[in-house]
């Protein structure tokens, strides 16, 4: 499990191991520089052999000392190297002062000038070494042209400049994943390289926000740290540091899956034997004729997820409709609340709520109804409560009587408008420079469970501060999800997952879900419609080793 640091952290980090005496700044610095050149050459090949021309824009700090490393090393392969320095040389920290002399004596430190980078000759490599973690504030004009793809490819002339950054595209905030704009300007998107180079840790902006889009093919170098303060600790439950996140990945599936699914699980858990109950009955709630198509996918899915059962609950009218279309998932009349009050037995262990059902005063007496389903007498769990679409947008009026329900056997999966219409304090538009984590862990203190806000990278937080990032981009892009029902078919795969009694805590299961469900896209490819997705589960399993 990757983790996914603040920028405060990652100094932190640094400055710990420094005063243990492990290491000095010099050779942290210099492993930074040497481990970036490395990268990209790796991505690179081509730059290996021959002689090329590079341009290092360096910065008024730290970052800026990597990049007199890198042009160093440069220049001893052969290199012609244009070095810039943004920023007073004299007011340099001391270790990137170092390297900046030790440069100064092999070639020249040109002062930062738009024109003069452009009356320089083509590189083949732009090195951007001017503000990595740390920057909060937006980049100065002069620099923010500068770097500006645009205004670089008219520099080229339609020459390929390959683009390396250090920490970050200067100008990205690496705690948020966005790019703070000047003035009245709200609309900068930031300068992008092709290649970016984390050193220790991903930093939370690459995976979220404009981070993915700008930063293109991100590598973490490993620089030695070896501290304890380095040590890494993924976040679950109420973790001592809420700062932290994890980047959701499939190590923690052994744990999340069900294990008949899992290879060899059954028979070394359950010896082989097991009742369809051991692995949970998901109700999956429908709306009425016309419109049981989201609860008959969510239901499919769950079923395709691992749960033992599942059942459609719907109004008595729909019943014609849904019994045309389900065999293996049974399904039963559903009058009203009262009514659901009475099917939710003892052995029901998830109940999916929302897709199709639609917007008012029913759902929300449904939605109330089943949030408050306890232990039944055979001492089973109480189910875990999914809530999805109309079930969220149904207390679009009133947030606090959906919160005042909640439990910590509950998830909500709203989308970025949905999270609006419950979040209006922390939705996108009123943001600001908060990251996505940040707003979602806030929600999921706010409403005291578990909430998955979806997107390309999505986020999952829990009361308390654990949050996990699941980032659809790079190799996992998968742009053909974004497809109607994908969210309905999400919904069911999570109570599916949580259904089963081996199921762990629900933030696992929701990461397990969401990776499940890019998962199974992946392997689909494009022309996928919602009605694929479950159908991929099994190939998606028989992936996973054991």
């Amino acid at each position: 499990m990757a983790e996914l640091l603040s920028s405060a952290q990652m100094r932190e980090i640094e400055q710990a191991e420094i005063e243990s005496g492990a290491v000095t700044g010099l050779h942290l610095m210099e492993r930074a520089g040497r481990g970036a050149l490395a990268a990209a050459v790796a991505k690179w090949p081509e730059l290996s052999e021959g002689v090329h021309r590079a341009m290092v824009l360096c910065g008024p700090g730290n970052n800026g000392g990597d990049g007199f490393v890198i042009a160093r090393r440069l220049a001893d392969r052969g290199w012609t190297v244009d070095v810039f320095l943004y920023g007073d040389a004299e007011k340099l920290p001391s270790d990137a002062r170092t390297n900046h002399d030790l440069w100064a004596g092999m070639g020249a430190v040109h002062r930062f000038d738009p024109k003069a980078i452009r009356a320089c000759d083509c590189p083949d490599l732009f090195v951007d070494a001017v503000f990595g973690t740390g920057l909060t504030r937006p980049l100065p004009d002069d620099l923010a042209m500068a770097l500006e793809f645009r205004m670089m490819e008219q520099w080229t002339r339609g020459q390929v400049i390959r683009r390396l950054a250090i920490d970050c595209p200067s100008g990205l905030n690496l705690d948020t994943g966005m790019v703070p704009a000047s003035g009245d300007d709200k609309s900068s998107k930031g300068n992008a390289a092709h290649l970016t180079v984390s050193f220790h840790s991903l930093k939370a902006g690459h995976k979220v926000g404009l981070g993915p889009t700008l930063c293109g093919d991100v590598q973490v170098v490993d620089i030695g740290l070896r501290g304890e303060a380095a040590s890494e600790r993924a976040i679950v439950g109420t973790d001592p540091d809420p700062e932290r996140a994890r980047l959701a990945a499939p190590d923690f599936m052994q744990a999340a899956v069900p294990l008949r699914i899992w290879p060899g699980g059954c028979v070394a858990k359950l010896g082989g034997r097991g009742h369809k109950y051991d692995y949970g009955h998901a109700m999956v709630l429908a709306g009425g004729p016309g419109r049981g198509g989201a609860a008959r996918m969510a239901a499919r899915t769950a079923l395709r997820a691992g749960a033992g059962l599942v059942t459609v609950l719907c109004p008595a009218e729909a019943l014609p409709e849904n019994a045309a279309h389900l065999d293996a998932i049974m399904l039963r009349a559903c009058a009203g609340s009262e009514a659901l009050g009475q099917l939710v037995d003892d052995r029901v262990t998830a109940l999916c709520l929302g897709p199709g059902m639609g917007i008012g005063a029913e759902t929300r007496a449904l939605v109330k109804s089943a949030l408050a389903q306890d232990r039944g007498e055979r001492g089973r769990r109480p189910p875990s409560v999914v809530l999805d679409a109309d079930a969220l947008t149904s207390f679009a009026d009133d947030p606090d009587a959906l919160f005042a329900n909640t439990h910590d056997r509950t998830v909500l999966t709203p989308h970025e408008g949905e999270f609006a219409r419950l979040f209006p304090d922390l939705a996108q538009s009123e943001r600001d420079q908060r990251s996505k984590i940040d707003v979602a862990r806030k929600a999921a203190d706010r409403a005291g469970c578990v909430v998955l806000l979806k997107g390309e990278d999505t986020v999952i937080a829990q009361p308390g501060g654990g949050a996990s990032v699941h980032s659809a981009t790079g190799d996992r892009a998968v742009p053909w999800l974004a497809t109607a029902g994908a969210g309905d078919v999400l919904a069911g795969m999570i109570a599916g997952l949580a259904a089963a009694d081996t199921a762990p805590g629900l933030f696992c299961v929701v990461e397990a879900a969401v990776w499940l469900h890019c998962e199974a896209a992946r392997q689909f490819g494009p022309g996928l419609i919602a009605e694929d997705l479950p159908e991929m589960l099994p190939g998606v399993f028989s992936t996973l080793a054991t």
